[in-house]
């Protein structure tokens, strides 16, 4: 007989994380247990508030499945975000579990190999940023926490710190058309690669008429395969994260239907422990960009957590998940 449990886990973070809408000093997580004759899978979700979910309602949704849930019923079952995402992965690891292999091998997929991961700069003061990117001028990619119009010097503090890593911004929805348009150039000296979600969600039609000299990313216009007919021509690339998608299925199935319509594609994470970005490690082969550091804000995470080393992150180890 299989059997569901659901809990909430809190990890604290070793220093404030901040974006353009809000801060956090922990990692508020549902992790996900399944187990069917001494076996047992697990799989984590974060409730993300900006879509309307709570640790509580996440939970609920998971207590009201049918404990025999598998996984070709799970999305009718569910919609799309932390909840869902939390049980899929939960028994993609119990199947290989099951069976004694990785989950890579069950969906048919070559083993994910090390890659290189951005590396995020919180938002802070100038000051503080600067301190934060001398820290992290070592890695190739950095990405930067964003989200007002008074962004300049956080940029440009960055930037004097880190002055060999590519540069990509995340705006957080927090820019308007007009700041965009101002801090244009400014970005263009700074050599910023990539400008994710420029403009809130609803408002971000603005971009048709925009000029992109550099690429744009949707990330919170971004959720499965139905958001993509609103992108074409306000994006260039897609931010694909699982608590998103609801899922490995919908994220496997929306990078390639993003990229047989032409957009880039980043692999994306929230800050949670390695548990939930373990399954997002399958989806990074071939993709443009990747973003999945959100691990390394705990304090403390899980056991046999991913490794990151001068190759990159490397693809987790099964004793974690997978």
């Amino acid at each position: 007989m299989q059997v569901i449990k659901a809990q909430q886990d809190r990890f604290p973070l070793s220093q404030v994380f901040r974006i353009a809408r809000g801060q956090r000093d922990s990692a508020q997580v549902i992790t996900v247990n399944v187990e069917k004759d001494g076996v047992a899978g697990r799989g984590e979700g974060l409730p993300y508030a900006r879509y309307g979910e709570t640790p509580a309602s996440v939970l609920a949704q998971i207590r009201a499945l049918p404990n025999d849930i598998a996984l070709e019923g799970l999305s009718q079952a569910l919609p799309p975000g932390a909840a869902r995402n939390a049980v899929e992965c939960a028994l993609w690891d119990l199947q290989a579990k099951q069976k004694g292999c990785r989950v890579w091998d069950l969906l048919g997929i070559a083993a994910p190999q090390p890659v290189i991961s951005a590396m995020t700069i919180s938002l802070d003061a100038p000051g503080a940023m600067h301190q934060q990117a001398l820290k992290n001028a070592h890695h190739p990619v950095l990405k930067i926490k964003l989200g007002a119009e008074t962004d300049l010097p956080r940029l440009q503090a960055v930037r004097k710190a880190a002055p060999q890593s590519d540069i990509i911004i995340d705006a957080n929805e927090g820019w308007s058309a007009d700041g965009y348009l101002a801090l244009l150039p400014e970005l263009q000296a700074a050599r910023v690669r990539l400008i994710e979600q420029p403009l809130p969600a609803g408002e971000d039609d603005a971009l048709r008429d925009l000029p992109r000299p550099i690429a744009l990313c949707a990330d919170e216009t971004c959720h499965d395969r139905r958001s993509l007919a609103g992108l074409k021509g306000k994006y260039d690339m897609v931010n694909i994260k699982l608590d998103k998608t609801g899922g490995l299925q919908e994220a496997l199935a929306l990078r390639a239907a993003a990229q047989k319509q032409g957009f880039g594609i980043m692999i994306g994470c929230m800050v949670s422990s390695s548990l939930a970005i373990a399954p997002a490690t399958l989806l990074t082969q071939g993709a443009d960009m990747i973003d999945l550091d959100g691990s390394l804000f705990l304090a403390e995470d899980r056991q046999n957590a991913l490794i990151y080393d001068e190759k990159g992150l490397h693809p987790p180890q099964a004793d974690l998940w997978g």
